[in-house]
């Protein structure tokens, strides 16, 4: 099993949200996370979760954090809620950890948990102005990102975001799945 992070957060301050709102708007983001996430199990929120036209994505599975055991998923087949993080230690896929904020952290903060492979795309723009709500930020995943993780040396930058691929030091990582976001990083765009 490898475990992938995957966000999208605001230059200097780490924001990936604000209120239920992400700040921006940038359909090469979206293309990007819905092609490298495809056919693979994604690890959310329930907040999260029901950001999603009506509560999936299609060529996915969910598993949904909760600390509600009978939360109601929309596909019941594809879908899971699991109420105990630890559970997933010995999952036999991949996961792409897909938000929010506390899922994230939950993630970062057990170290048996801990990615293997961040994708870190950073957005260099303005935040759209008029967003109510607390400002949600990944900045203490990112400063665990920093000290416990390299960064290969290819940066990709398309539509004001630069993405960086960062791996988990003094683990193995699974190269196959380097190598399918790097030949996705590498095309994207084109």
């Amino acid at each position: 099993m490898t475990i992938v992070s995957i966000w999208c957060r605001h230059k200097n301050d780490s924001i990936i949200g604000i209120g239920p709102d992400i700040p921006w708007y940038i359909p090469s983001d979206a293309k990007r996370f819905r092609n490298l996430t495809i056919n693979n199990t994604l690890v959310v929120g329930k907040t999260t979760y029901e950001t999603f036209p009506n509560r999936t994505l299609p060529n996915r599975k969910f598993i949904v954090l909760s600390d509600v055991a009978d939360y109601e998923v929309s596909d019941k087949q594809n879908h899971k809620v699991v109420t105990d993080i630890n559970v997933l230690k010995d999952y036999p896929e991949d996961l792409y950890i897909s938000g929010g904020a506390s899922v994230y952290k939950a993630f970062f903060t057990i170290p048996k948990l801990r990615p293997d492979i961040v994708v870190d795309c950073v957005y260099q723009g303005e935040m759209k102005e008029g967003l109510s709500g607390p400002k949600i930020s990944v900045a203490p995943c990112v400063e665990v990102m920093e000290k416990e993780y390299f960064a290969l040396p290819q940066k990709f930058e398309l539509d004001n975001v630069i993405t960086s691929i960062w791996l988990k030091k003094g683990d193995f990582v699974e190269q196959e799945t380097v190598k399918k976001i790097l030949n996705y990083m590498e095309t994207e765009g084109k």
